[in-house]
Parts: C-alpha cells; sequence; structure tokens
C-alpha cells in the first residue's frame, strides 16, 4: 500500500462498507462515498472487492457518487480485483470522462483481454473528449498491436504528452525507435507536466540509452530517479548508474538543463520565494543564484520564510534543506539552528517529507560530519532506515568524507556489509563501491 492510503484510521473496514451500501440521502456528508472507497485499499477482502465492484452499479449523476466510482475503480485495479472487469468495462460508456479515464487506466492494470472493451478503448482516441494519452499507454501496455493504426497519427500531435505517448507506443507496439529522440526533447520543455510525461514515455518504451538526458531533466529528482532505477538495468555497462544516482540525490542544480533563466539578478527575497514554485525548473534556478548570495542576509531571509510557512510545505522544505547544505559559510549564529533544522528532519517521518530526508542526510554530512557519522550505523539498517534513498545517500556520504580526507569515516572501510540484509540492489552496489575505492584509494 501507499504512504498516504490509511489517512482515516478511526474508520473500520465494515464501516466503509455499510457507508458504500447506503442510498446518497443516508450520507452525513457528500464526501463519505469517496472516503469509504479509499479506505477499503486498506481492506483487502472479498467482502471489500464485493462492496466495491457492487457501487459502481449504483445509478445516479450526483458529484459525490461520481468521484467514489472514479476512486473505486482505481481501488480495485490496486487490489488486482480481476472479477471487477466486467463491471469496470461498463464505464468506458460513462458520459464521465475522469470515470472513463481511470477505468481505462485500471483494465490495463488489471492486464484486460476482452475483445469488447479493447475495441472500445481503440474506439475512444477518436472522442476528443477522452484522455488520448492515458488510452494510448493503456493500450501499449497490454500489447495491442492491432492498435498501432490508430495510435500512428498521433505522433504528430500537437500535444507533447499524446505525442510522447504515440511515440512511445509505436516504438513497443512495432520496435521502430527512430523518433525516440523526439520524445528526448522534451524533457527541456517550458511546461513541467510535460517534462514528467516524457520521463514516463521514455521509461514506456525502455529508451536506456536516454538515461544521461533525463538525469539533467529539471524536474523532481523522483521521477528521475524513477527512470534510472526502471531502465538502468536493461542498460550496457557503458551507464555508470551509480553515478547517475549519485547525481539524482546530491541534486545539485549545476547538474541539471535549466530551462528558465533571470534577465537582471533577482533579489533574496524574490529567489528565497521561487522555492515555493510548483515548476522544478524555477525552484533550480533560484537556488543557483542563493549559493552565491550574502550568506547572512540570505540567512535572515530564510529564517523568516522557515517559521512562516516553509517548515510545512514541503516542495520549499526540500529545497531550503539542500540549499543549506550547498554551501559551507553561514555565519557562526546560524549554525546550531541549522543543526537543529537538520536532525528534525532527518527524523522526520512525515510521507511527504522522504525527499527532505535524503537531502538533510547529505546536508548534514558536510556542515556537521561528526554529528553525521554518530548516525550513520542507524541511517544505515534498512530495520531503522526503511526508505532505500536515505540508506543510499548515507554510504554516499561516507565515501564523500573519506575521500576528503575524514579520519572518522575510515571506521566504514571494514563495516560487514554481510549483517545489513541489505536487499536494495542500488544501496547494496552503493555501499561495496565505497569500500572497494576507498580501500583502491
Amino acid at each position: 500500500m501507499g504512504r498516504f492510503d490509511n489517512i482515516h484510521p478511526e474508520l473500520s473496514c465494515e464501516q466503509a462498507r455499510i457507508i458504500l451500501a447506503s442510498s446518497p440521502d443516508q450520507l452525513d456528508s457528500q464526501s463519505d462515498f469517496y472516503m469509504a472507497a479509499a479506505h477499503l485499499i486498506n481492506c483487502p477482502c472479498k467482502e471489500s472487492h464485493h462492496s466495491l465492484i457492487n457501487f459502481l452499479s449504483l445509478q445516479g449523476s450526483e458529484q459525490a457518487i461520481s468521484i467514489a466510482k472514479r476512486k473505486a475503480v482505481e481501488v480495485l485495479a490496486r487490489l488486482q480485483v480481476s472479477e471487477a472487469v466486467p463491471e469496470i468495462g461498463k464505464c468506458l460508456w460513462s458520459d464521465d470522462v475522469y470515470l472513463v479515464e481511470n477505468s481505462v487506466w485500471a483494465l490495463q492494470k488489471l492486464c484486460c483481454s476482452s475483445p469488447v472493451l479493447i475495441e472500445k478503448m481503440i474506439a475512444l482516441m477518436s472522442d476528443d473528449r477522452q484522455s488520448t494519452r492515458v488510452l494510448i499507454q493503456a493500450l501499449t501496455q497490454l500489447k495491442v498491436t492491432a492498435a498501432s493504426a490508430s495510435i500512428f497519427p498521433f505522433q504528430e500531435d500537437q500535444r507533447p504528452g499524446v505525442k510522447g505517448a504515440a511515440i512511445a507506443a509505436i516504438s513497443v507496439l512495432e520496435g521502430r525507435q527512430d523518433r525516440i529522440s523526439e520524445v528526448g526533447d522534451h524533457l527541456l520543455l517550458p511546461n513541467q507536466m510535460d517534462r514528467q510525461c516524457a520521463i514516463q514515455d521514455l521509461i514506456d518504451a525502455g529508451a536506456f540509452g536516454m538515461i544521461n538526458q533525463i538525469v539533467r531533466s529539471p524536474v523532481s529528482p523522483v521521477f528521475r530517479m524513477r527512470a534510472l532505477r526502471s531502465l538502468v538495468f536493461n542498460a550496457g555497462p557503458e551507464i555508470d548508474f551509480l553515478g547517475q544516482a549519485d547525481m539524482i540525490l546530491l541534486d545539485n542544480p549545476t547538474s541539471l538543463h535549466l530551462v528558465h533563466k533571470y534577465d537582471d539578478f533577482p533579489c533574496i527575497e524574490f529567489l528565497v520565494g521561487e522555492l515555493f514554485s510548483t515548476d522544478f525548473s524555477r525552484c533550480y534556478l533560484a537556488l543557483t543564484s542563493l549559493v552565491d548570495c550574502n550568506s547572512t542576509e540570505l540567512w535572515a531571509v530564510l529564517e523568516e520564510v522557515w517559521r512562516d510557512r516553509a517548515w510545512n510545505d514541503y516542495g520549499a522544505h526540500y529545497f531550503i534543506i539542500r540549499l543549506l547544505g550547498l554551501r559551507f559559510d553561514w555565519p557562526d549564529f546560524a549554525l546550531q539552528v541549522i543543526k537543529s533544522l537538520l536532525d528534525e528532519t532527518v527524523s522526520n517521518l512525515r510521507p511527504q517529507f522522504q525527499k527532505s530526508r535524503a537531502a538533510a542526510i547529505v546536508s548534514m554530512s558536510g556542515l556537521f560530519p561528526k554529528k553525521f557519522l554518530a548516525s550513520a550505523n542507524d541511517l544505515i539498517r534498512p530495520v531503522e532506515t526503511p526508505v532505500w534513498e536515505c540508506r543510499y545517500v548515507t554510504w554516499l556520504a561516507l565515501e564523500r568524507l573519506f575521500l576528503a580526507g575524514n579520519e572518522l569515516s575510515m571506521s566504514w572501510l571494514d563495516f560487514p556489509l554481510s549483517e545489513l540484509n541489505e536487499t536494495d540492489e542500488f544501496v547494496r552496489l552503493r555501499a561495496q563501491k565505497f569500500q572497494l575505492c576507498s580501500k583502491a584509494g
């Protein structure tokens, strides 16, 4: 299950099923249907499956019913309820385009093989109201070669997300890679959603030859890492995938190809405000400028913004944590606050701040190496630190400290890796590389 699934822990499985079996006029709130459908992801059993399937047959055009059906379809797919395929398939004829979109996605996840439903999905591509991109992706994942002729013209679509999906689809269904570079061009489009779609298209196409471009695209490191982990083990030895993973997790903006620029150098307040942008290219651009600002003036702005709102904004939170580790000239009076802030972030278990945890480990290792080394024993252990990125950057930080001449890091050179029971291949290989290259050095 996902990190954000159990958001109503006080709701029992039975209560959720009772709500779904109720009529709309019995609800305490219009959102109850949606809440109940969403909660059943935590209740994988026949009773829950039947409750969700039966709900899809509920008549009514009320918004409360519509949005709950969308969620019910999603949950059934995530629970891998294959018996739900016929009922989900009926939703393809719905007037609710969002329900149709979710149903297409769900049928793909459930490996639908119904000729009738596949034919309907192909036909829906000619309906301008529908999500053409989702239809193309689903038909591709289902390996419907009969859809190639319908998908082919969309390679010329003006919408980058549709064009990229179509090129990836033809690559998969017909084995043609001749236009993959066009999807690579989308990695630097002005719109962040287009860049994110391009990464998914390259994953779908198995385009491991585009890894170097992907890891430099100015989007969240989560998207770039997903691509690297999806593609890398099909790539040849010429791809330094640990080096690429290092680059993504260190996330220095100078390693990225940014798509925005400033005409004039902005003031500190503006630059810090840009860290709240939903477009990561703008955030990274601001970082490149903030590392050159006067550190005392910058800290005054950062401290105020942090107290005001950044502490609870997971986007800005990440970039401020990353900024703290990108420079080493913070004023002495700020260091204790920075240390506390980083320590708190390393220990923060809230799901939306997991990206910040890895960044805080990197920043802590650079600014406060003794503090970091005292925590390293717990940070490398899967039980104490389940998030693989945190374990990975801990080994990376140990290597960086060793190469910088930190004698305390030498005690890790002969650490018995076998006692960790590390199952993540990236982390295991990163730890081995540290010990091997350190000994070689």
